[in-house]
């Protein structure tokens, strides 16, 4: 590596694209339980040929717990606001530029998706409300890209390209998703040392701001007023500064010395402090250097490792520190773990073949989908016929998919339903919830009560007799009464539904039973039904 004549930022580019061994890494809050942070790392196609898996880092305990293939060629990573997907970029290699972004589930650790963008991209940036990705398309160390491409999260498609200046690495976007900021590092023979001001709702460029030499990574103050870009320089004409702007007049207003060859960036969440790595060289290796945010000072540097570190990231508690080495020939392949309250390295993780990483890679906590607990409600669970019933899923467990029985036939796959109920009876409800872990059914028995006008009828016996006569009425009304009035034909009434009842006087006596429920009543009257003769 020390042989090659340029700039240290193309030099390790165009390396990683001529041997086709770009690395990546990625630093995300997941795990079965989803508490603990996971780290994902893109190994290099190292001598065994193992290029394009990846391996999975418990950060809770900083060892390797899976390998993964994944096909992923880097160097750009970006993780949405949920924590669920993973953008990676793959840029290919010297002579045979990618020009796609993968998209990966992460509770399945599986490459969903491939979006086709420009020539050679490179870094990668998601909106903070999630529905945008923008991808900086670097080109090739001959023929330098000049484009941003923006990614529709939900149907991961490009819907616009921006022109930005010549050979575009980093990105990064303000809190608010209004501004994003893209370093543009030009050629090694022209420089174009700026950074791009893009508006998201116009997809223009606003302004174009002058920083350092051979600027690379970037990174947003979370308030938004800052901005700081590492200027990586050149093999004959090295840089070691990191530029301020602030957003408010796109302008440089102040300028921190650090070490050879800044690449990589980062604030932490209390925006007090910024963290830059620097590529270093093999003989003093590289470099963490915190920066006060109120003073522009540096005042801690902290020994990183190998030569060659190009990825850093803070968590997001600001505890920890991770730095990507992409280490040196055979050795210094790993990540250095970093304590932000002693500014020491706590840990050293080792890892496959040049690891390599580029932009913002921790991503928040995410609980993997469980089956669900299937559970709902109903209003109104009773009442007269036609009954229009609204059905509300409560399930937990985030089902996908919803299957409902209604008692009568009828189903819907519908997450909140309503239902019209035709005709009497009782309905027993079945809610079946699915996603991908399985299913879980709710049945609630009896649970809708649908009522029709009752229908009246009624027989007794005996019929007819001798003065004292007693008469047991039977009711054998239909649709579900709920009350009764009788009326005996001698001025005597019940409200019971089958009452005895004794005439005393001799004569033909005309019954008459009106039945009642919710939706109505209904009356059947029987002329001279008893005769009562005398004795």
């Amino acid at each position: 590596m020390k042989k090659i004549k340029f700039d240290k930022t193309c030099r390790r580019h165009f390396l990683i694209k001529a041997l086709g061994i770009t690395a990546l890494t990625l630093l995300m809050l997941v795990s079965i339980t989803g508490a603990a942070p996971f780290a994902y790392i893109v190994n290099s196609a190292g001598p065994a040929g193992d290029g394009g898996s990846f391996s999975v880092i418990d950060t809770a305990t900083n060892t390797i717990t899976a390998t993964v293939s994944g096909n992923l060629d880097g160097p750009g990573v970006a993780v949405n606001p949920a924590g669920t997907k993973v953008y990676v970029t793959n840029s290919g290699s010297y002579n045979d530029p990618g020009n796609t972004v993968s998209v990966i589930d992460t509770t399945k650790n599986k490459v969903t998706a491939a979006v086709k963008v420009g020539n050679g991209p490179y870094g990668i940036a998601v909106s903070p409300n999630g529905k945008k990705v923008y991808v900086t398309n670097s080109g090739t160390y001959n023929d330098p890209g000049n484009t941003v491409s923006v990614i529709d999260t939900a149907t991961n498609k490009v819907t616009a390209t921006v022109k930005v200046g010549n050979g575009p690495y980093g990105v990064a976007l303000s809190p608010n998703g209004k501004k994003v900021y893209v370093t543009n590092s030009g050629t090694y023979n022209d420089p174009e040392n700026t950074v791009s001001v893009i508006d998201t709702a116009t997809n223009k460029v606003t302004a174009t701001v002058k920083v350092g030499n051979r600027p690379h990574g970037i990174a947003v103050r979370p308030d938004g007023k800052k901005v700081y870009v590492t200027n990586s320089g050149t093999y004959d004409n090295p840089s070691y500064a990191v530029s301020v702007i602030d957003t408010a007049t796109n302008k440089v207003t102040a300028t921190v010395k650090v070490g050879l060859a800044p690449e990589g960036v980062a604030v932490n969440p209390a925006g007090t402090k910024v963290y830059v790595v620097n590529s270093g060289d093999p003989a003093e290796g590289c470099f963490v250097y915190a920066i006060d945010t109120a003073t522009n000072k540096v005042t801690a540097t902290v020994s990183a490792g190998i030569f060659n570190n190009g990825g850093i990231e803070v968590t997001p508690d600001g505890k920890k520190i991770y730095v990507i080495n992409w280490g040196e020939t055979d050795v210094g392949y790993g990540i250095t773990v970093i304590d932000t309250a002693t500014n020491k390295v706590t840990d050293f993780v080792e890892n496959g073949f040049h690891p390599y990483a580029f932009g913002q890679f921790i991503g928040p906590s995410v609980t993997p989908p469980k089956k669900p607990v299937a559970a709902f409600s109903a209003s109104p669970t009773s009442g007269k016929a036609p009954l229009n019933v609204k059905f509300t899923d409560k399930s937990t467990g985030t089902p996908t998919k919803w299957k409902w029985t209604f008692g009568d036939g009828a189903t819907s796959t519908k997450q909140n339903p309503t239902y019209k109920y035709s005709k009497a009876g009782k309905y027993t409800v079945t809610l079946t919830a699915i996603n991908a872990k399985g299913s879980n059914t709710a049945t609630k028995t009896n649970y809708i009560t649908v009522v029709a006008k009752p229908v009246a009828a009624f027989s007794a016996s005996p019929t007819s007799g001798k003065v004292p006569l007693n008469v047991k009425f039977t009711d054998k009304s239909t649709g579900t009464p709920t009350k009764w009035k009788w009326t005996f034909g001698d001025g005597a009434t019940s409200s019971k539904q089958n009452p005895t009842y004794k005439y005393s006087k001799a004569g033909s006596y005309t019954v008459k039973l009106t039945v009642t429920n919710s939706a109505g009543s209904n009356t059947k009257t029987i002329s001279k039904y008893i005769t009562v003769k005398s004795k």
